[in-house]
C-alpha cells in the first residue's frame, strides 16, 4: 500500500494572492493531498474575517486545476497542533526573499522543537510574484490601484468593496 504524501499550507491569507496560489500549484506537484489552513493569528490585525478569508480562498481556487486534491480549513492555535490532529507531518511555506528565509527558518525550527517529526518544505513562487505580499496588495487596494495582475478576481472585488468611500 502506497504512503500518501500529505501536507498543510498554512497562512493568514489576508487576502490570498496569486503568489499564494502559485505556491499551491507548485506544491500540488509534490504531494498527494494538501490542506490549506487559514489561521487566526491574534498578533495580526486582519482586514478580512476568518470566514471571509476562507470564502475568498474557496472562490479563488474554484475551477483551478491542481495535481492533487486541495482542502481548505481554518485553524486556531499552533499549526503543529493542527497538523498533528490531521496526522500530517509536512508544512509548506513560500519564500520570496532572504528576509523571508530568516523568519521562516526560525519558525520551521521552532515547529520541529514542538513536534519532532514536523518537516517544512520551502517553495519559491514564480518570479513575477516575488515582491508580492498581502500587505502590499491591501495598500494598493486602499488607494484604488490596479490589482488584477496580482490577485484572484474574487479578492479584487472584495478589496474594492472594503475600501469604498
Amino acid at each position: 500500500m502506497k504512503n500518501t504524501k500529505r501536507a498543510v499550507y498554512p497562512g493568514t491569507f489576508d487576502p490570498v494572492t496569486n503568489g499564494h496560489l502559485d505556491i499551491l500549484k507548485r506544491a500540488s506537484l509534490l504531494f498527494d493531498e494538501i490542506t490549506v489552513a487559514v489561521g487566526k493569528n491574534p498578533s495580526k490585525a486582519t482586514l478580512f474575517s476568518s470566514g471571509e478569508r476562507l470564502s475568498l480562498l474557496k472562490k479563488s481556487i474554484a475551477g483551478m486545476k491542481f495535481h492533487c486534491p486541495v482542502k481548505i480549513e481554518s485553524f486556531d492555535g499552533l499549526i503543529v497542533d493542527f497538523a498533528r490532529q490531521k496526522k500530517i507531518n509536512t508544512l509548506i511555506r513560500g519564500l520570496r526573499a532572504v528576509s523571508d528565509f530568516d523568519y521562516e527558518l526560525q519558525m520551521a525550527l521552532m515547529n520541529r522543537k514542538q513536534v519532532r517529526n514536523i518537516e517544512t518544505v520551502f517553495l519559491m513562487p514564480d518570479e513575477k510574484y516575488i515582491y508580492l505580499s498581502s500587505s502590499l496588495a491591501k495598500t494598493i487596494g486602499r488607494f484604488k490601484g490596479n490589482l488584477k495582475e496580482f490577485l484572484p478576481a474574487p479578492v479584487v472585488a472584495a478589496l474594492a468593496s472594503k475600501f469604498r468611500t
